[in-house]
């Protein structure tokens, strides 16, 4: 493919603000070699153009260290009930109106450059694994998808409700779980728009360990006891199926084109559609913003 952008470095914050972020939230455990990457979208949690700046920053950050403090990254979400309701379609609905079709590629750059992070590891070898704790959808089951290992707890559910606004998720759904579960399946999940429990898509080989509610964290690091048992086989075992099955930007980022140009001819009733998707998730989230600090509906504040 011509004319292919590679991933963007101009999303650097500042250079000494490390770990200083506004919608993640950064932590590493050094007894275990482990980064944690919490997710917290505001108003809601969804990919916003801030957390997405943040997200890049951080996977920059990693990209650029040749140390071996760090062995895994566990992306996961500090939103109550959530992991992320994918991109953001508030955004989506103003740039569409807007017919910003410049805007609404560079967004969708952006998702793919920090999937495609997640898939090459960063240029470094770390095992990168997502813990969904809660609803995944659209985008958030990608960002999950990208990862090594996928943990999700009992309770979470994951889908792509993108068909019923007649469009489709064009930042690596297909391309990542055609390669976990085949084409034919994949096309059933994306263009079926239907909500999955964790146990469906674990007897499916979607997600990979499945934690009993609460019970999340206590998988990962039950994987990571396990893959630091045996790393020189799972880790040259993984890079055996990076090279039979490999994920190239250039396929990414041009389904991302596609992906841009339909959502370009939504139609005012798909749009209507995005909106009342909007308010359900809103309405779901009762996450509010006091004094710059996240809390559930309660007041409590959310770490």
């Amino acid at each position: 493919m011509k004319n292919v952008e590679k991933p963007s470095t101009e999303h650097r914050i500042t250079p000494d603000t490390r770990f200083e972020y506004t919608q993640i939230a950064v932590r590493h455990d050094e007894s275990q070699k482990v980064a944690w990457c919490h997710m917290y979208g505001i108003p809601r949690p969804c990919f916003t153009q801030t957390l997405l700046t943040e997200n890049l920053d951080y996977f920059h950050y990693l990209s650029n260290q040749s140390d071996e403090d760090l062995s895994y990254l566990v992306h996961a979400s500090k939103s109550p009930g959530t992991y992320s309701f994918g991109g953001d379609l508030q955004l989506f609905i103003q740039l569409i109106r807007n017919k910003d079709k410049e805007s609404l590629f560079k967004y969708a750059k952006s998702c793919v450059d920090g999937i495609y992070a997640k898939t090459i590891h960063f240029n470094r070898d770390i095992t990168v694994i997502s813990l969904v704790q809660g609803d995944a959808l659209g985008g958030g089951f990608e960002c999950a998808l990208a990862c090594d290992i996928l943990i999700a707890e009992r309770d979470a559910k994951m889908g792509f409700p993108e068909i019923l606004f007649n469009l489709f998720p064009g930042m690596g759904a297909y391309t990542l779980l055609s390669r976990r579960i085949g084409g034919a399946k994949a096309d059933r999940v994306i263009l079926g728009g239907t909500l999955y429990t964790a146990e469906q898509l674990y007897e499916m080989g979607v997600i990979d360990i499945l934690a009993e509610e609460g019970r999340g964290e206590q998988a990962v690091y039950e994987y990571i006891k396990k893959e630091n048992r045996y790393k020189n086989g799972y880790r040259s075992y993984r890079e055996i199926r990076h090279i039979f099955d490999p994920i190239s930007y250039e396929e990414l980022i041009g389904i991302t084109r596609i992906w841009v140009d339909a959502a370009l001819r939504l139609e005012p009733r798909d749009i209507r559609m995005m909106e009342r998707l909007v308010s359900r998730q809103t309405e779901k989230n009762h996450l509010q913003v006091h004094d710059g600090k996240l809390t559930n509906a309660h007041g409590s504040a959310q770490g």
